[in-house]
């Protein structure tokens, strides 16, 4: 039967990038998602890094349920009470200057939104990110996505300048004590920058934690700085928090760790706990400036009554579960395990990442730290044998990363038992190679 499943899968789809998961889905519910033999599989990417609450959340099926069959989908120039209700509650969880809310449906979406208001706002067009970001697949976020995806379609959008990203285990920048000296980083990756710019520096869009990227956690105080070199240029801030946003890293939103403020946020995957959601926030100033300018960003679901209403439930189960403490606290064990695997382990080369973001980095040794895909690829598999689903990144210069985000919502004995069938696969992998 799974046979002739993939057979005309192969004959129907377009392949989009990473080749599929080799089992066919049925059912989702918590932390699991089941295949159509009846295998339970723990799936720690909550769905594509999004299903905070886990899947099939009673909350937010009934929410679901409520909304179709009453109030889905408007005209885009209508609005309804759920709009209002979500806009209200969101902005109550943010710093009083992020007060306009922009209610869309993708990442990408929120991201070309922010883009397109900061260029007007500032009238200018450049705009910096990391050489390890990822912003989605419309032209002006792909275009400011360096990680992936800039090959054969052509100039991306005019403008897009890359910073360093500042990754402590592989940055060339080193103090005297070996240490990651991510200060020279910064400032020589903005001296590149001055020196490209066509004097036009709208924006630096970054993620606080790189995932696509590779689970690169900014240092602390890196935010700070980079916010005072962006007002120094007349730049705008704009964080991307699709993954870290909503308590994923053990606080409501990541920026609160640094107590920096961007200029523009935006908000996807963990604010529709899995379902289509997201959002752009920035102040009063900047939303009048480009309204002034006639800001155009008219969508067919701009606006819908069924986002709002989804992401209204997850922001209140967030608030009574007391997810964000949870994820700080299951954050604390998650790491503890992964460093003892790292200290237990010479192909673990390092640990980061902060809450339920964190990542593991393979390499062939901790001394060269040479790139392990073979060894990567070989760990996923295992893990889904045993029933585990992970994720890895694996780009040019760094090992295989796997990116651990399991749902919020999962339970003590669930993470652990995720983390022991990681251990049992990267074991049965070394020894099977070892003979």
């Amino acid at each position: 039967m799974d046979t002739t499943f993939w057979d005309e899968a192969d004959r129907l789809l377009i392949r989009y990038g990473v080749g599929f998961s080799p089992r066919v889905i049925d059912r989702a519910a918590g932390a699991y998602v089941y295949d159509r033999h009846g295998t339970r599989i723990l799936d720690f990417t909550s769905g594509q890094m999004s299903a905070i609450l886990g899947h099939a959340h009673p909350d937010i099926v009934a929410t679901v349920s409520s909304a179709v069959a009453s109030l889905d989908h408007l005209y885009s120039g209508m609005l309804s009470a759920p709009v209002l209700e979500f806009a209200d509650r969101l902005t109550a969880t943010l710093p009083p200057t992020l007060g306009k809310v922009l209610l869309l449906t993708t990442g990408a979406e929120a991201n070309e939104a922010a883009i397109k208001m900061a260029k007007l706002a500032t009238g200018r067009y450049e705009i910096v990110s990391f050489d390890r970001s990822w912003h989605g697949m419309t032209q002006g976020a792909a275009s400011a996505t360096f990680s992936a995806g800039r090959r054969g379609y052509g100039p991306p959008a005019p403008g897009n300048l890359a910073l360093p990203a500042p990754n402590a285990y592989r940055s060339p920048f080193r103090s005297s004590d070996g240490s990651h000296d991510w200060e020279a980083e910064l400032t020589y990756g903005f001296a590149l920058v001055d020196q490209q710019s066509a004097g036009s520096l709208a924006a630096c869009l970054v993620e606080p934690i790189l995932s696509s990227g590779g689970i690169i956690d900014l240092p602390p105080g890196y935010l700070r700085r980079l916010k005072e070199m962006c007002e120094e240029r007349g730049m705008l801030l704009i964080l991307d928090e699709a993954q870290t946003g909503l308590g994923r890293t053990g606080m409501m939103y990541a920026f609160e760790r640094d107590g920096v403020t961007p200029d523009l946020l935006t908000l996807s995957k963990t604010l529709g706990a899995g379902l289509p959601v997201a959002a752009v926030v920035t102040s009063a100033e900047i939303e009048q400036v480009c309204h002034d300018r006639g800001f155009l960003f008219y969508t067919t679901h701009v606006s819908d009554p069924l986002a709002a209403a989804v992401a209204l439930t997850v922001l209140d189960v967030i608030d009574r579960e007391n997810l964000v403490d949870r994820a700080a606290h299951l954050g604390r064990r998650l790491g503890d395990r992964l460093l003892a695997l790292r200290d237990d382990y010479e192909v673990v080369g390092d640990v980061r990442g902060r809450g339920l973001l964190q990542g593991l980095e393979l390499v062939r040794d901790k001394k060269s730290k040479a790139p392990a895909d073979a060894l990567g690829h070989a760990v996923t598999s295992a893990c889904l044998e045993r029933g585990l689903h992970l994720n890895i990144v694996q780009l040019p210069g760094m090992g295989g990363i796997f990116r651990i985000a399991p749902p919020l919502t999962i339970s003590d004995d669930e993470l652990h038992t995720g983390v022991d069938i990681l251990e049992a696969s990267l074991k049965a992998v070394l020894d099977d190679a070892a003979g």
